[in-house]
């Protein structure tokens, strides 16, 4: 695989990433990708803590922080990743990263479910709030895939789906927004429901402090991403790995670290409405990563350039939505391995697309 890599020479050969710098070595982008990744991993880890801390000093609980500030947030490394591809002229990269991280992230709340020992984790953390983020994301992958198979229409470069998208996630936002004020359906609460209960001793720490801490974090975030995904460009181009595999998992796993990180410590902090909100509401901003992709593309519509791969993950992320939404509706105590049926079944189908991904030339 790295063959061409090595017929480079010892600085490789140009690339859109940092092969485009004279005096750096093949070897460099698979340092920098790695301490990118360790920077995304560390951070997002105390973003989570942050966004806890925000939910009950703000008073919009955690499932609304959860679903626009911390998914927001976590998700910038992804939404860097899109752009830059864009940008340097790599569609597919681009939109597989969007996909695939949606898919990836919704791998990860399975992993969480599986670090939450005492009962299935979409039990005790259900709520109406989740479940409608869960029918947003699927509404919205619906009009991607539309876009995707649909004519390849623009005007100024933009497809007529990449407002749409964005008037369809703010409606949707609000109608979540709307459905904590004046809840119309409630969750049945069992001894295992942990409810989201603000902590009081949050209320006597700095407002000011807790948001510039959360900040400096999503710039911190932000950075990262962007050396991430130079350096994925370099490895995909020198080692002759195909465009969409490198976003769909490499680049896609890569910047989900955040939700994995922020979920497992949102468990262990007792924060499970906050878990499953950030991952929920982070894969649905995701969904905006090809519309903001589809006007940083300069080349006429971004979706005209998708390929099969990007097919197969946009159709394994909604059907692993379908299966998480079932799951948070059933709310199962225990099943193998002490997780619902749900995450056994959300882990088979992404390693399935993986193997496709892979095998699909």
């Amino acid at each position: 695989m790295f063959e061409a890599w090595a017929k480079a020479g010892k600085f490789g050969k140009r690339t859109a990433g940092f092969i485009n710098f004279p005096y750096i070595p093949r070897y460099m982008p698979i340092i920098i990708f790695i301490a990118s990744a360790l920077v995304i991993g560390f951070v997002g880890t105390k973003m989570a803590g942050f966004a806890d801390e925000l939910a009950d000093r703000t008073g919009l609980g955690e499932a609304i922080v959860g679903a626009i500030l911390l998914g927001a947030s976590t998700s910038i490394p992804g939404i860097t990743a899109s752009v830059v591809s864009a940008i340097d002229g790599f569609p597919s990269m681009s939109l597989s990263n969007a996909f695939g991280g949606i898919a990836a992230q919704t791998a990860f709340l399975a992993v969480a479910d599986i670090t939450y020992r005492k009962i299935n984790l979409e039990h005790a953390a259900a709520s109406v709030e989740n479940m409608m983020q869960g029918s947003l994301l699927i509404a919205l992958l619906g009009i991607l895939f539309l876009a995707l198979s649909g004519p390849q229409i623009s005007f100024w470069g933009i497809h007529p789906v990449t407002p749409i998208l964005l008037l369809a996630y703010v409606g949707g936002m609000r109608l979540i927004y709307k459905s904590r004020k004046n809840p119309m359906w409630f969750p049945r609460k069992t001894e295992e429901t942990r409810m989201d209960v603000p902590d009081e001793n949050n209320k006597e720490k700095s407002l000011s402090r807790m948001w510039i801490s959360f900040l400096i974090s999503a710039a911190l975030i932000i950075a990262a991403g962007w050396f991430l995904t130079k350096s994925a460009e370099d490895i995909a181009e020198n080692a002759g790995l195909n465009h969409s595999f490198v976003g769909a998992v490499l680049i896609a796993i890569t910047t989900s670290l955040p939700e994995l990180v922020t979920s497992v410590a949102a468990v262990r902090r007792g924060a499970l409405t906050l878990a499953v909100g950030g991952v929920l509401g982070g894969n649905v901003f995701d969904t905006l990563f090809a519309a903001i992709a589809d006007i940083a593309y300069r080349k006429g519509s971004i979706y005209g350039a998708a390929t099969s791969k990007e097919f197969i993950i946009i159709g394994a992320a909604v059907t692993m939505t379908s299966v998480l939404l079932l799951g948070l509706l059933r709310r199962e105590k225990k099943g193998f391995a002490n997780i619902g049926f749900e995450s056994t079944l959300i882990i088979i189908i992404y390693l399935v697309s993986v193997l496709l991904i892979s095998f699909n030339q």
